[in-house]
């Protein structure tokens, strides 16, 4: 049976504390191994409290893992790419380390020439989206708008994730279809979701 080093990150003390996101990711890292017949060797948990810890010497824990890892001869797996990094010099640092990572919601065979893609398109896209937001900001508050109901928008984002952790685990057991092959799954599994947010979410995984 083949082994994994489990790495769940978060990005606050609180969430930490709280549990917010880690069970999640737990979850997904834990069906994908039972799913694909892996053995979890260890388990390691990042709170991260600032900003810039895309350096491995400041993710302890990421270290700690990747050494369990190699004397382990195991992967390390993380539920999405997001928890390893959004940048795309990070992600190529750690493939430096010669451990093989598994992004659960990727699939087990993705190649790190196919995360690079992945971690290109998921920095793109945020930067792409920061752009269009600041933009679309400036213009609202030129025409007078008065911005505001953050609680609406962190309510969005907070159920955005939660659809995001609810059906990563399961779009890794579709690694092999196409988008609209996975859409087709997922609507007969009760899931209404479109092409579109199939790609985006196998974007940011």
């Amino acid at each position: 049976m083949s082994k994994i080093v489990a790495y769940y990150r978060v990005s606050t003390a609180q969430q930490g504390r709280s549990g917010l996101g880690l069970e999640a990711q737990r979850r997904a890292v834990k069906l994908f191994a039972q799913a694909e017949g892996l053995e979890i060797v260890g388990e390691y948990t990042e709170v991260e409290t600032g900003k810039g810890a895309d350096a491995l010497d400041k993710r302890p824990k990421l270290k700690a893992a990747l050494d369990w890892a190699k004397k382990m001869k195991a992967s390390v797996a993380v539920a999405k790419l997001d928890r390893l990094s959004r940048d795309v010099v990070f992600i190529a640092t750690l493939m430096a380390q010669r451990v093989p990572f598994i992004v659960c919601a990727l699939g087990r065979n993705v190649d790190p020439f196919t995360l690079h893609i992945y971690a290109a398109l998921a920095e793109q896209e945020r930067r792409m989206i920061s752009q269009r937001t600041s933009a679309g900001l400036q213009a609202a508050k030129e025409r007078g708008v008065r911005l505001g109901n953050q609680a609406q928008a962190d309510a969005n984002k907070a159920a955005a994730q939660a659809r995001q952790a609810e059906l990563a685990p399961v779009l890794a057991t579709m690694s092999h279809l196409t988008s609209s092959e996975a859409e087709a799954a997922l609507r007969k599994l009760g899931h209404n979701v479109s092409r579109m947010t199939v790609q985006r979410m196998r974007a940011r995984a």
